[in-house]
């Protein structure tokens, strides 16, 4: 029985660690807090279309307040005449030789691109003239990104219809 003592408590040490070594509960974390619903696709189109048609009705008036709040600091425009940055957007909007008594915007169509960047792709009917010629009619695509609480647009660019 001598030689099992030394044994035995040998054994009761090793298993008493093991209980020991067990983990121990812990108070579960408070849940975090449910991240705010993203906005719908027909809501963020709502939003970006009224944008949209915030610019056409600054360039209508000849408004460049709009354009300075809308387009993204690192913005680039594409047309006819090549590419431009923002403040040459701008400074086009507010002395260029267009005269433009109204507008109509329609097929609008949202791409999602990411979370944070969409594509608005419309078609663009003005009446009116730039350089002494009329507006042509025109398919416009817009690209929006979120920046900060906002949606900016990035990049703009359009192609005149062609045919009927």
């Amino acid at each position: 029985m001598k030689r099992l003592s030394p044994l035995a408590a040998l054994l009761v040490m090793a298993f008493a660690s093991l209980a020991f070594a067990q983990p121990q509960p812990t108070a579960s974390p408070s849940p975090a807090p449910k991240p705010k619903p993203r906005m719908s696709k027909a809501q963020l189109l709502k939003r970006l279309s009224a944008s949209e048609t915030k610019l056409w009705e600054a360039w209508k008036n000849r408004d460049s307040k709009p354009f300075q709040a809308i387009l993204s600091a690192d913005s680039v425009m594409i047309g006819g005449s090549g590419t431009s940055a923002k403040a040459d957007a701008i400074k086009g909007i507010t002395s260029d030789d267009c005269q433009v008594t109204s507008y109509a915007l329609s097929d609008w169509k949202l791409t999602i691109i990411d979370a944070d960047a969409a594509l608005l792709t419309y078609k663009g009917a003005a009446t009116g003239t730039c350089g002494g010629q009329p507006i042509p009619t025109a398919w416009a695509s817009t690209v929006w990104v979120k920046r900060g609480k906002g949606w900016q647009a990035f990049s703009h660019q359009e192609t005149p219809v062609m045919g009927p």
